[in-house]
């Protein structure tokens, strides 16, 4: 059964960074497409990067494009984020999945998650 414990979230203030990162068990991490998912009160939760197997491509949303960036170490099952330049409204749960393309559309493969780490910018 597949595992996600994610960690690095807290609270700084705007303009500061944050190291996200996402511990996997029970797949076999490097084949799945991997990425950071994000839910902010009252919205949907959005895809925030996906990185490909070894980090070999990479896809951001809009909004983070040149803030954040998404690594993955296949060796350690391990996925990351590391985000500067943090806005308020980068504020949400975030979350690591695996991702599949649905018609086009990025879709969580998995039903289950872990327990998220929270990320709050404020002043």
């Amino acid at each position: 059964q597949v595992q996600f414990v994610e960690s690095g979230g807290g609270l700084v203030q705007p303009g500061g960074s944050l190291r996200l990162s996402c511990v996997v068990s029970g797949i076999t991490f490097s084949n799945y497409v991997m990425g950071w998912y994000r839910q902010a009160p009252g919205k949907e939760r959005e895809l925030v990067a996906s990185a490909t197997s070894f980090g070999t491509s990479t896809i951001y949303v809009d909004s983070v494009k040149g803030r954040f960036t998404i690594s993955r170490d296949d060796y350690k099952s391990t996925i990351n984020l590391q985000m500067s330049s943090l806005k308020p409204e980068d504020t949400a749960m975030y979350s690591c999945n695996a991702v599949i393309w649905s018609l086009g559309i990025p879709e969580p493969l998995f039903s289950s998650w872990g327990q998220g780490t929270q990320v709050t910018v404020s002043s």
